[in-house]
């Protein structure tokens, strides 16, 4: 799912204009990274916990050059940490799909 398919899923089920839908999903990424710049954590009950760490620097193989190593300077990278329902409701999803598997078979 992409963010327009998103932001018309989100329309649909709160019965809200396409546009208000589209403007609440950018405004959502919009705070989300700047919370995330400002190294904060975002944390939706039940969801998850938005995040960002730094990864450290390493040495690295040029893929043009496979025998000459670089330095990977470090970086912040953005972490998802996954919450307790959407964990339950993947789990519950997976063993429904296996079940409904086993007995086509």
């Amino acid at each position: 799912m992409n963010k327009a398919l998103l932001a018309l899923k989100l329309a649909e089920k709160l019965d809200l204009q396409k546009k208000t839908a589209e403007d609440f999903v950018a405004a959502f990424q919009e705070i989300v990274i700047d919370a995330l710049k400002r190294d904060e954590e975002v944390t939706i009950a039940g969801f998850g916990t938005f995040s960002s760490r730094i990864r450290a620097a390493r040495k690295g193989v040029n893929p043009r050059q496979p025998n000459e190593v670089i330095d990977v300077p470090a970086v912040k990278v953005p972490k998802f940490k996954a919450g307790k329902k959407l964990k339950d409701e993947l789990k519950a999803s997976t063993v429904a799909t296996a079940e409904i598997t086993s007995a086509t078979e």
